[in-house]
């Protein structure tokens, strides 16, 4: 067996534990509305869209079956801290405690909210990791950018189609959810393409370093997930 494999480098490790502090502040930040030039959104915007960019430069870099296993490492972290914050939630204040509201409103997330937030996430993420990897089988080195923008497109698109609806249907009136989903993937897609010129450098860096990857004989099952093929 080649146990390289089965191994990660550090600074995979790094790009890692930044991912996950991305949805774990992404859900923290989710509770905030904010406006940016009239258009009412919530604070996870800030953040969130980091998370994408991370999962393409790891699947450019390192392939498919090391964006697996980040997309899955995230999901338990996020899922850990979720279910820890509403077991505090849950547990009575001391009594000189006078903030339960104000805690409550950060991390008591409705249970469907947090379903709909964890399904959503699988979902776009392991849609944005199979059209970067398929996209760099078909056009090789080449339209990092296209791959990039495009495999954003795809899963922040899947993302807000199921997030929305199973968190906010019935709740916002139906013809405005379009309207919410249609400016999340925009304005993250956005976000995206500003930070376009970094995560270039990034990536050129990360492949001097940590040489490149393609995916020609992964397995896109995504529950593979130890199967570390390089």
């Amino acid at each position: 067996m080649d146990n390289s494999k089965k191994q990660v480098s550090v600074l995979f490790m790094l790009f890692s534990i930044l991912f996950c502090v991305c949805l774990i502040a992404a859900n923290t930040f989710e509770t905030k509305q904010i406006s940016v030039f009239g258009i009412s959104l919530t604070g996870g915007l800030i953040v969130f869209p980091v998370s994408y960019i991370i999962n393409d430069c790891v699947c450019e870099v390192w392939g498919y079956s090391k964006a697996r296993l980040l997309i899955w490492t995230g999901f338990a972290m996020n899922f850990f801290f979720v279910a820890m914050g509403a077991l505090c939630d849950a547990i009575p204040g001391a009594a000189y405690w006078n903030n339960d509201a104000g805690f409550h409103a950060v991390f008591g997330l409705a249970p469907r909210i947090a379903l709909a937030s964890f399904v959503a996430f699988i979902i776009g993420s392991f849609a944005n990791a199979y059209v970067m990897s398929r996209m760099k089988l078909h056009d090789g080195a080449r339209r990092f950018s296209a791959r990039a923008i495009l495999s954003t497109v795809a899963g922040e698109s899947l993302d807000s189609l199921v997030f929305f609806p199973l968190a906010l249907g019935g709740v916002v009136p139906a013809d405005e959810l379009p309207k919410l989903m249609l400016w999340q993937v925009v304005l993250k897609t956005a976000y995206e393409v500003v930070a376009l010129p970094v995560t270039i450098r990034v990536v050129r860096a990360l492949k001097r370093h940590e040489g490149d990857t393609y995916d020609r004989d992964v397995n896109y099952n995504i529950f593979k997930i130890f199967d570390l093929q390089r």
